[in-house]
């Protein structure tokens, strides 16, 4: 096939690239940066910004089907730049394909369009989108995911996929973030509750979505629907992260601050961080604290049903691939 992948210079975007081509198929990639390890691959690249429509076009031209990564992630900015990036483009995308002919596309969700705050324990496809989200990234996410699957029709199938929490060699954005505030001790346990949380590594994440593009189909039992993506190995939010810093050589976390407080200090940085004008992430957000202090834990079942996903790489295999890349790699 010849398959789109937008983001294919990001993280997941880039294992996904690799993966098609070495089961042979061509790749083409759009995104805004410039990216020549792709082009060292041999990948076909596009460079623009998926929110204006004529780019979307050129980008699908000529494509058998999209897997569409890119997007602006993060806990803080102004929502009108989240919408732009993931609402705008993901329309702009759907749109070229029903004008192009191309008759599936893989959108990448996340477990985040589904979280309200509280625990998430064993759920499956069926929680519903919560009256509210607590920040512009899973809101607009949202919104993307309700596009895409509202496309699914007799002229385009399309699923989307709710990876959670990617990590693993290369990662630049949980990995490094756990990694800095963990050198500079600036990592605290949120609470004394042990909340399971699940996670994907990187090799499992790109597997799944070369088995949502393979079933996908007109009329198909995964076209229409959306799927969460984890290891199916949940584990004590702070156990994965002491976890994490252990493959970099650095001590478990031991410091620990009452949820109330943290909520607090969250509440209180936002609000000096929109008075200064800042655009940059707070210390703290209370975002990032709902999220440290829940359970999110998913029952993968539909994947491995509709999709045949089974995850290939456990967290205890990824844990020492990451010890041995970092330990032969620049330290983030």
């Amino acid at each position: 096939m010849r398959v789109l992948v937008t983001g294919g210079g990001g993280f997941l975007g880039g294992a996904i690239v690799r993966q098609l081509l070495a089961r042979g198929d061509r790749v083409r990639s759009v995104s805004r940066g410039s990216y020549p390890e792709l082009a060292r691959l041999g990948v076909e690249h596009i460079s623009g910004d998926l929110a204006e429509a004529a780019v979307a076009e050129t980008a699908v031209a000529g494509v058998d089907a999209v897997i569409h990564t890119a997007a602006k992630a993060g806990v803080w900015g102004d929502h009108a730049d989240y919408r732009r990036a993931n609402v705008d483009a993901t329309r702009h995308l759907l749109d070229a394909c029903r004008r192009q002919g191309v008759r599936r596309l893989v959108h990448t969700s996340s477990p985040s369009v589904v979280f309200a705050g509280h625990d998430l324990a064993g759920v499956d496809e069926s929680v519903p989108y919560p009256p509210r989200h607590h920040a512009p990234y899973p809101a607009t996410k949202a919104e993307a995911e309700r596009q895409v699957l509202a496309a699914n029709g007799p002229q385009l199938a399309t699923v989307a996929l709710r990876p959670h929490l990617i990590w693993g060699p290369g990662d630049h954005h949980l990995v490094p973030r756990i990694l800095a505030r963990g050198r500079a001790g600036r990592l605290r346990r949120i609470g004394r509750r042990p909340c399971p949380v699940d996670t994907v590594y990187i090799d499992n994440a790109a597997a799944a979505h070369l088995l949502a593009l393979d079933r996908l189909a007109l009329g198909a039992p995964c076209a229409g629907r959306a799927y969460f993506i984890t290891n199916g190995e949940p584990r004590p939010l702070w156990d994965m992260v002491d976890a994490i810093l252990a493959a970099d050589g650095l001590p478990p976390v031991r410091r620990t601050v009452p949820t109330g407080l943290a909520l607090a200090a969250g509440a209180l940085l936002e609000g000096v961080w929109r008075l200064l004008g800042r655009r940059d992430e707070p210390l703290l957000t209370r975002f990032v604290v709902r999220e440290l202090a829940t359970a999110h834990w998913f029952n993968i079942d539909a994947a491995r049903r509709d999709l045949g996903y089974t995850p290939i790489i456990s967290i205890d295999e990824g844990l020492e691939r990451l010890h041995t890349w970092l330990t032969t790699h620049t330290p983030y």
